[in-house]
């Protein structure tokens, strides 16, 4: 099974590199992107779930590394508001994203006095 890494930085500059032992995060979250903190954690649980599956149906288990991903990720997510934003970083490997991906929509206005989610991913480094 092919396995990847995906960056994730924070409300707070806080990035993690967070793995996941399938390559479907590919198809639940794009690269260079800005989401809502509540989008992001449905998009990731989703993905890493089935990522989790995959491993289950081929070696009989699934994959405590993506739950534990998944838990990381919660933990994160539940010090910041839902509506606050997540930048998603390199996707490692890189292939190109499916079709039917649609990148969230970054808000316009400025969240808790942080910078306007396209002036965080302008600046993100990623």
């Amino acid at each position: 099974m092919p396995e990847m890494t995906f960056e994730v930085r924070w409300p707070d500059g806080r990035v993690d590199r967070c793995y996941s032992p399938s390559l479907v995060m590919h198809d639940h979250l794009a690269a260079h992107t800005v989401y809502s903190i509540s989008d992001f954690v449905s998009r990731a649980a989703t993905a890493l779930d089935i990522a989790s599956e995959r491993v289950r149906a081929k070696y009989g288990f699934g994959c405590t590394s993506a739950m534990a991903t998944l838990e990381l990720i919660r933990s994160r997510a539940a010090r910041f508001g839902s509506d606050e934003v997540v930048v998603v970083g390199v996707l490692d490997p890189t292939v190109d994203a499916p079709a039917h991906i649609v990148p969230a929509t970054p808000p316009a206005a400025t969240t808790g006095g942080r910078a306007a989610a396209t002036e965080v991913d302008d600046k993100a480094g990623f």
